[in-house]
């Protein structure tokens, strides 16, 4: 349980995946615009990545181990990966087109975050069983949820304030995130 708990911290705050380990930038750059539609992208996000790290890792375990053939990894995950983010995108459809409607591109672009693959691509490297895959991926997705809700509510407060005009939009953004980025190396003492 210890070694979860450790997994699950070390995951989602001391190696956040946007600002520690740098992937999964275009929807947390693209997305965060508003809080709601970053809550939504990051639900998901933590919806596809828990999955995929559960599918991923018993199909890796299981069959490509099972049949030798461990160097096809990379492109099953991407076909794990490319069919969950379509039921995904079939139920935000039907379940809720308004946030459907916002997040826009940014749905489909999670087939091809980086994120989600590095985790089951992270899962197999570190050798986890299928718990300790799934503890990870969740930590993972909650991490980016946190990281792409915090850079949406400031980014509305910047809105508001008085900003030079070469920094107005993405260099101020940009800013933000870098300062974030050593924020959450704080975190790094915790583990």
């Amino acid at each position: 349980m210890k070694e979860l708990i450790l997994i699950a911290i070390g995951s989602a705050l001391v190696n956040n995946v946007v600002l520690s380990q740098f992937l999964g930038i275009c929807p947390f750059l693209g997305v965060s615009k508003r809080t709601d539609t970053a809550a939504g992208m990051g639900g998901a996000v933590i919806f596809v990545i828990t999955i995929s790290s559960l599918l991923t890792s018993i199909i890796y375990n299981y069959l490509l181990v099972g049949l030798h053939i461990e160097y096809l990894k990379t492109i099953v995950f991407i076909l794990v990966i490319a069919a969950l983010v379509q039921f995904v995108e079939m139920f935000l459809k039907k379940t809720s087109p308004s946030l459907y409607k916002s997040l826009g591109v940014y749905l489909p672009l999670i087939t091809t975050n980086c994120a989600v693959l590095g985790v089951a691509l992270t899962n197999v490297q570190k050798d986890y069983g299928i718990l300790s895959s799934v503890v990870n991926g969740f930590a993972t997705a909650v991490g980016f949820t946190i990281s792409i809700v915090i850079l949406a509510g400031v980014r509305e407060r910047i809105e508001y304030n008085d900003i030079p005009e070469s920094f107005k939009g993405t260099p101020i953004v940009l800013v933000t995130a870098g300062l974030m980025a050593i924020a959450f190396m704080g975190f790094s003492g915790i583990i």
